[in-house]
């Protein structure tokens, strides 16, 4: 376990717009409490929580991979009428102490999805 710093910083912060994800012309996620995860030079993600997607459209799949600051990351395949998008979201179930405000929530990879924010 790595703990953020200035060598490799992370911010969380609370993400004052709507964010809603969609794919293949189905909304996935639509919320307004978004939290961007902002972690050194990557852009920025954002996390939604669990309770704003529609999990019939999401199907979890065996794939796990590790980031020394966050976790274990699981993911999960969209299933949203169209062509299944494998791995599209992934999800710190358990996340390290540092990140736990992200534990549960789900993120989605912007080539997979149309990720929108609007005013609330």
């Amino acid at each position: 376990m790595k703990l953020p710093g200035p060598d490799h910083p992370i911010s969380i912060t609370a993400n004052p717009n709507g964010v809603r994800i969609s794919a293949d012309g189905k909304v996935i996620a639509e919320t307004r409490r978004a939290l961007t995860l902002q972690e050194a030079s990557y852009p920025p993600v954002q996390y939604i929580p669990r309770e704003d997607a529609d999990m019939r459209l999401l199907e979890k799949t065996a794939r796990v991979t590790h980031c020394p600051y966050k976790g274990d990351a699981s993911y999960f395949s969209i299933v949203a009428g169209g062509e299944p998008q494998a791995n599209a979201v992934w999800s710190y179930e358990n996340p390290f102490p540092a990140m736990a405000e992200i534990a549960g929530y789900l993120a989605f990879y912007p080539q997979k999805v149309q990720i929108e924010e609007f005013k609330p």
